[in-house]
């Protein structure tokens, strides 16, 4: 494939350039609205809050024990120090309707890990810089093994949470009160396809739309009565755009933002996705 230099002479693309553009080539659904600086690489989650124009992000483990506060372009607005947390692997962000956030630190790639940790952050806002954050911790069931945890939202004073694995699925819940829980396995699922590890998920507003994240796809589920999400109608959209993403929060009811984490050259960005 050739391409024309500054003088106008036709020259050949190289083989990397070329793989790096079918790599980040635009998505027939998604659309970049904007982009991370260099300092945040691992983006793991995204979320809006109510009262609060910021998108809220974190990074995953080995990074700082920080909420990130970001515009649509990308740009760090707002950093709000966690002092009495610790970033073991955050990988995935909700609120409720008063405007706290949760952070679950409850990724468990070796699956070693038998306490998982929720941290509740009192409306964060732009006046501080360091908070401390109330705690809820959840065990499995008895006699369960461990899991790997990369999604979460809040529904009806419970935190329901995905497992990420290709196949067999698992959702739990988890009741979003201070202290020691133990979690209720809710149901075992699987999703059409062969690669469906669930990375991010979300909740509208009205509760009535549920999101879930792949790095490229994402489910719409609709229709459901109480919380047989899975009984409900399950939509499939495909990106055509294979970056690793990380993090999903709806926007308004039509739209949700995406985020991925950055790879070299590739992804670090946001991007919003028409879901209607």
């Amino acid at each position: 494939m050739p391409y024309f230099d500054k003088n106008m002479k036709l020259q050949p693309l190289s083989l990397i350039t070329l793989i790096l553009l079918l790599i980040s080539c635009k998505s027939d659904h998604l659309n970049i609205i904007g982009s991370f600086p260099l300092s945040l690489t691992e983006v793991s989650a995204a979320e809006k809050t109510p009262f609060s124009t910021l998108i809220w992000v974190i990074e995953d483990s080995r990074n700082k024990n920080t909420l990130f506060g970001v515009n649509e372009s990308g740009e760090v607005v707002k950093e709000l120090h966690i002092t009495n947390a610790v970033n073991n692997d955050w990988e995935d962000l909700t609120s409720d309707s008063f405007g706290n956030i949760y952070i679950g630190d409850f990724g468990n790639n070796k699956k070693k890990q038998k306490t998982y940790t929720i941290y509740k952050v009192k409306k964060p806002n732009k006046n501080t810089h360091n908070t401390t954050a109330e705690k809820i911790t959840f065990q499995l069931p008895d006699k369960m093994k461990p899991e790997n945890f990369e999604a979460f939202f809040i529904y009806n004073h419970h935190f329901y949470i995905f497992n990420k694995a290709n196949k067999k699925g698992k959702m739990f819940k988890v009741l979003n009160e201070i202290g020691g829980q133990e979690a209720e396995l809710v149901t075992e699922f699987n999703l059409k396809g062969k690669k469906n590890k669930i990375t991010s998920a979300d909740i509208s507003e009205d509760g009535k739309t549920i999101i879930l994240l792949n790095n490229d796809k994402l489910w719409k589920i609709s229709n459901f009565k109480k919380d047989d999400f899975f009984n409900g109608t399950i939509e499939s959209i495909d990106f055509n755009h294979l970056t690793q993403k990380e993090g999903v929060c709806f926007k308004d009811k039509q739209t949700v933002y995406i985020t991925d984490e950055r790879i070299g050259f590739i992804g670090g960005q946001i991007y919003t996705l028409n879901i209607e």
